[in-house]
């Protein structure tokens, strides 16, 4: 059975009311170049082993690069980083320009100024529909300078507000 266009909005509409953390996921591409993008759906897996989680749409402009490296660094985001994260969910061709980085596990570029960085070996990637589900066994990691958290809610990035 397939879902009615009312049932497709009522599911759009709630993700958009999920608020989520905002990260950048970069990979070493098939040509040594840097590759990334903005994710809101990075979650722990595992504590032990260390697991993370990305997913991604097999349409996106840089799933052949995911689809064919070794190693991935996932970045959580601060309210600081918002430019950075408009910048990786931009065009392709300049996301990388002006943005300070160093390579990382297996390459993979790890972006200065970042509120945490955790990367480490891609170990499985899931084919689902048209997307597809990412497994990194972290083995590398450093905490940065703290700051809000930077959010994703109803289309727009925000902070958290009071405590409730």
């Amino acid at each position: 059975m397939s879902a009615s266009p009312d049932d497709l909005d009522a599911f759009r509409q709630a993700f958009r009311r999920h608020a989520a953390g905002v990260a950048i996921v970069t990979v070493q591409g098939p040509d040594g170049a840097p590759e990334a993008f903005t994710a809101t759906s990075v979650a722990s897996l595992s504590a032990v082993p260390p697991l993370a989680t990305f997913n991604m749409a097999r349409s996106a402009s840089v799933w052949s690069a995911v689809a064919t490296a070794g190693h991935a660094v996932v970045h959580m985001l601060g309210a600081r980083n918002r430019a950075l994260a408009e910048r990786m969910a931009g065009p392709r061709e300049s996301r990388f320009d002006g943005v300070a980085w160093r390579p990382g596990p297996g390459g993979a570029p790890v972006l200065a100024g970042a509120t945490a960085w955790m990367g480490g070996r891609i170990l499985e990637r899931f084919e689902v529909h048209e997307s597809a589900l990412v497994v990194l066994r972290v083995d590398q990691g450093e905490i940065g300078e703290a700051d809000a958290p930077l959010l994703y809610h109803e289309r727009s990035y925000r902070a958290p507000g009071d405590v409730v």
